[in-house]
């Protein structure tokens, strides 16, 4: 029976007369309905009471919003529900579930290793160690292997709770010198707990599945080293990863999605494609080469036209900005940290980390009437943040960026529709670029906010009325917006599943206050314009860098740094060839010519290798004949066309989304 089917008969049961009791506890079940239990129960005895299959199913038990054990004590009336392997919570579980089990194989095959922390994580777990000898990666597999023995004898995890004392007392006599300090670290107010599974146990607070018996499938997966509480000063561990899934389907296609996304990484990609290059003496940073600006300047190009067309003015503003600016607009105070500042002519100037602020001394050098609005000014900013070195990855996080950024000053009553339009543009950008999977979060107010809860209301009242114009379907972010406003965010999902976080719309009432941004209504007196942050990109690089991935460096033709390579196959055709060059060049079509004496298969494979869409291939056949021999990338057809008729073939396809009839 499915779990849904098994809830559905969870009301005619509730109201069974021979379960009703007086004097325990009544649970309250996810659909409301309400099934009284004598004295203390547990959620495995709730499941149970439900349907055997389910008792099978659960792993772990919600009460009143705490994830717990299933034989945990539920001694007054409680809201519970039911986690199996479809609920989100069961992920984590599982893995925590793993890392209790890899971390006792480690010590039945290694003696003497101490364990130190082992938690889930977003992709899987992990544990670091303590041990004199370095693990291999031949190791791997006799852990795995112990760890089945371990999942096949079915151990339930147990819970105890413990003193400090005794707590102190077992790690010594094991020999586990780090667990002392952990153990120091707990509140005084709060539990010490140790989790079974057989004889083997560690310091948890749980919760754990009912048994090593219900992990799924699992593979360890790497070997990292580490410090003892990530400081380099402290001891260096050694780190085992590992993910679990609930069915090996689920772990076959996680193993494939992480095979592609190592075939597809843009920095191996980068540099087979010559397109960039970073390195320490400018870390975070990129060395654009000649054809990965190509590649910007073709997206760039692109959004430009669109962005005209849509209405926007381009500006472009300062990098250096003093900090009494960042002060009055917020920014200083929440992200001083991440800033680049510097001294100058007793001042403090700071390398703007986003273009907003700019944008609005812009709008207000001259007083505007309402008659100019929308006004959407546009920026490809240059920013800096300071962003952690251990978070740079590639060209995806990286400490120099540029954001394709706009910002519309508008009437509160044009909101709907100026952002209907932004979705609008946005969703074509997307489609041009490959991106058709996408999905919105609504993201609201956050903790720490700058506006009164009123402004607030407003903002997030107008945003959510937009997104019902605009037709989206929004999941609730909650505590993510900005802190000057709501926002959506756009996530694109890629050729392999993974979700990416790149366009933005963000409705703030709050920095046209801070920065004395007005216009002047109908009625002649002055208001406040809303700003509507927007962004379709995000970071140029990092879009670059999940482009990348998503083609698996197979651009589109209209994206491709080089569209076309001419290879001649002897140099009897090289002035030919050169005359085929120069044609498709003044034709607009980005073309590289091949004049090398190699074999032309040869030509062909390392061509093929840097991804070049279309090699056209001419001898003195086709030198003769005024054709080229035109072979497409990934396939093994050749076609012969007219000159003429390559080049036309050529211009219609590397032809822009935009451009194109």
């Amino acid at each position: 029976m499915e779990y849904d089917e098994i809830m559905a008969t969870v009301v005619e049961r509730a109201g069974d007369s021979e379960n009703a009791r007086e004097g325990g506890v009544v649970i309250t079940l996810p659909d409301g309905s309400e099934r009284p239990f004598a004295g203390t129960t547990t959620g495995a005895e709730i499941a149970a009471a439900i349907a055997k299959s389910l008792a099978k199913q659960a792993l772990a038990v919600e009460v009143d919003g705490q994830l717990r054990d299933l034989d945990w004590p539920i001694e007054t009336d409680a809201r519970v529900r039911l986690i199996t392997t479809r609920d989100p919570e069961a992920l984590p579980l599982l893995r925590h579930d793993c890392a209790h089990v890899m971390a006792e194989a480690v010590q039945r095959l290694y003696p003497g290793t101490q364990v130190t922390i082992g938690p889930a994580i977003d992709n899987g777990f992990y544990y670091d160690f303590a041990r004199n000898e370095p693990f291999h990666p031949e190791d791997l597999a006799s852990i795995e292997a112990e760890m089945a023995a371990i999942i096949k004898a079915d151990r339930p995890f147990r819970r105890e709770t413990v003193s400090r004392a005794e707590a102190h007392r077992r790690f010594a006599a094991l020999g586990e010198t780090y667990k002392h300090e952990l153990l120091n670290a707990i509140p005084e107010d709060e539990p010490v707990t140790l989790y079974h599974q057989g004889e083997w146990f560690d310091l948890c607070r749980g919760p754990h599945g009912p048994s090593t018996g219900r992990i799924g499938a699992f593979k360890l997966t790497k070997i990292a080293g580490s410090y003892w509480r990530g400081d380099a000063k402290n001891a260096q561990l050694q780190r085992l990863y590992g993910t679990a899934f609930a069915s090996q389907k689920e772990l076959d296609a996680y193993l494939h999605q992480q095979a592609e996304a190592e075939r597809r990484d843009h920095r191996k990609l980068g540099r087979e494609m010559a397109l960039f290059h970073i390195q320490e003496e400018a870390t975070g940073s990129v060395f654009w080469h000649p054809k990965g600006w190509r590649i910007w300047q073709a997206v760039e190009g692109y959004l430009r036209r669109r962005l005209e067309a849509g209405g926007y003015q381009e500006v472009k503003t300062p990098q250096l900005v003093d900090r009494i600016l960042w002060e009055q607009s917020g920014h200083w105070e929440k992200f001083r940290e991440h800033m680049f500042t510097l001294d100058a002519d007793e001042r403090v100037l700071a390398l703007k980390p986003m273009n907003c602020p700019c944008h609005v001394q812009i709008f207000n050098q001259a007083l505007k009437s309402y008659r100019e609005l929308p006004l959407r000014m546009a920026e490809f900013g240059s920013c800096h943040r300071n962003e952690p070195s251990g978070a740079l990855h590639g060209i995806m996080r990286v400490r120099a960026f540029t954001q394709d950024d706009a910002h519309i000053f508008c009437s509160e009553d044009q909101i709907t529709a100026e952002s209907v339009k932004f979705c609008e543009l946005l969703q074509q950008v997307y489609t041009d670029f490959g991106f058709t999977d996408i999905h919105v979060k609504f993201s609201d107010r956050p903790p720490v906010r700058a506006g009164a809860d009123a402004v607030w209301d407003r903002a997030e009242q107008a945003l959510r009325d937009a997104t019902e114009a605009a037709g989206l379907e929004t999941t609730l972010n909650p505590g993510e917006g900005a802190f000057y406003g709501p926002k959506l965010e756009f996530v694109l999902r890629d050729a392999i599943g993974r979700d990416w976080q790149c366009g933005t719309l963000q409705v703030d009432f709050v920095l046209p206050e801070r920065l004395d941004a007005t216009y002047v209504g109908p009625d002649g007196a002055k208001h406040r314009p809303v700003m509507l942050h927007r962004a379709i990109l995000g970071s140029m690089e990092r879009f670059l860098g999940i482009l990348i991935e998503h083609h698996a460096g197979r651009l589109p033709m209209w994206l491709a740094p080089v569209q076309v390579v001419v290879a001649t196959v002897t140099n009897e055709a090289d002035d030919y060839g050169r005359e085929v060059r120069d044609a498709l060049a003044a034709a607009g079509i980005r073309v590289e010519l091949d004049t090398r004496s190699d074999k032309i298969s040869y030509k062909v494979r390392e061509h093929s290798l840097a991804k070049v869409p279309l090699i056209m291939a001419v001898g003195g056949r086709e030198a003769a004949e005024r054709q080229v021999s035109l072979r497409r990338l990934g396939g093994q057809a050749q076609e012969v066309l007219s000159l003429d008729g390559a080049i036309a073939l050529c211009q219609r396809e590397s032809s822009a989304p935009d451009k194109r009839v």
